[in-house]
């Protein structure tokens, strides 16, 4: 099978790798996380110039209509920086929620969203929820002109600078039941929104979200009434293609950094690399990342296919081996850096817990072995 990249893929990936590099050095970035925003405002509105942001969306809403390869392209380098940026919950998750469900009005916001000048965020998270998007407590109230909404939901990734924050809210039936989610198009300035930010261990800040008999119109309420799991989960399956993209270019920049340390670093006279087995520990690393790249590529080709058994095995598959992966070249950095590899002041330790962290969103490889287990049984 041929994995050559067209001309025009190779110029966006040259783009963004060229992007990040020119802007994200480490020490930018320490600064930006300690930030109010958490984020460079000027480098996302450069996402926007140079169209980076517009890539998944259709061309009817002022994107490239780029695909899942074009995704990962974009998100492996800015994995690669360690981009705090929400490009993955603004973009991909919560712009594909709002192009897949929205009606012709509320898609005319995809154009902002597209521009870099609207950032999104999904609120699908609650305290109890533990990865199951249908364990939903926060309630969506009829009303006259509309909904009031009450709850709180947790760990809304770039929440805390968010423009418009799609909320799923139940409308109907028991806390875990399938049907009777909604998802809602909320203005945090809204009476009654309060949010709590904080910056994640890895870097990006998050808030809690909390609906105190918020009022919404009917104009705010996403697709059909009661009907939104379906979409939440098919847009969740592709952020996860996008996500084992960004966690395979931060592995890639782990183990870069470690076979520099081993060419560089001494002892009795001579690199360490030189020791047969750091060589072998290495080339266990390389071999984890490149079972990981394979699964990135398959997620990434199937990412946009329609809802299926099959799309959701590769999905869960990709997420488990890039999670192990992962979580292996992580712990080997460190192992071979040594003391080096845990100080604050050198950039492996955060692509370390950045690594730590996305093996925990959108769930784990336990939860994810668990959903192949069952899908074998359907299939």
């Amino acid at each position: 099978m041929d994995f050559k990249l067209t001309e025009e893929q190779q110029m966006l990936q040259d783009t963004a790798a060229r992007l990040v590099r020119d802007a994200y050095s480490f020490e930018t970035r320490e600064k930006l996380a300690k930030s109010e925003l958490g984020f460079s405002a000027e480098f996302w509105a450069q996402l926007g110039e140079l169209g980076l942001t517009a890539v998944p969306f259709g061309e009817e809403a002022g994107g490239f209509g780029g695909g899942g390869v074009e995704t990962m392209l974009i998100m492996t380098e800015l994995g690669r920086g360690l981009c705090l940026e929400p490009y993955l919950h603004s973009v991909i998750y919560a712009g594909g929620l709002l192009e897949q469900l929205g009606n012709a009005e509320q898609q005319a916001l995809l154009a902002d969203v597209a521009s870099a000048q609207l950032q999104l965020a999904v609120a699908f998270e609650e305290a109890q929820s533990h990865y199951h998007l249908n364990d939903v407590q926060t309630r969506a109230e009829a009303v006259a002109g509309g909904w009031k909404l009450s709850g709180r939901k947790a760990v809304v990734i770039g929440g805390h600078s968010a423009g418009k924050i799609l909320v799923s809210a139940r409308t109907s039936g028991a806390d875990r039941d399938e049907a009777g989610i909604s998802l809602f198009l909320v203005d945090p300035n809204s009476a009654g929104v309060s949010r709590r930010s904080y910056p994640n261990v890895d870097g990006p800040k998050a808030c809690d979200l909390f609906l105190d008999g918020v009022l919404v119109g009917a104009e705010q309420l996403l697709g059909e009434v009661g009907q939104a799991l379906p979409a939440l989960r098919y847009q969740q399956g592709r952020a996860i293609a996008a996500q084992c993209a960004e966690a395979l270019g931060s592995m890639q920049a782990a183990c870069d950094l470690t076979l520099d340390y081993l060419k560089t670093r001494k002892q009795f006279g001579v690199p360490i690399g030189k020791f047969q087995a750091l060589q072998h520990r290495m080339v266990d690393m390389r071999t984890e990342l490149e079972q990981a790249t394979s699964m990135a590529i398959l997620a990434a080709c199937v990412a946009d296919e329609a809802d299926s058994v099959e799309r959701s095995l590769t999905l869960a598959n990709a997420k488990f081996i890039s999670v192990r992966a992962a979580r292996y070249i992580a712990e080997e950095s460190i192992q071979l850096h040594g003391g080096i590899g845990m100080t604050w002041e050198y950039v492996l330790g955060h692509h370390a817990k950045r690594l730590v962290m996305l093996s925990h969103q959108f769930g784990d490889d336990d939860h994810h072995l668990q959903a192949y287990s069952k899908l074998m049984d359907v299939a």
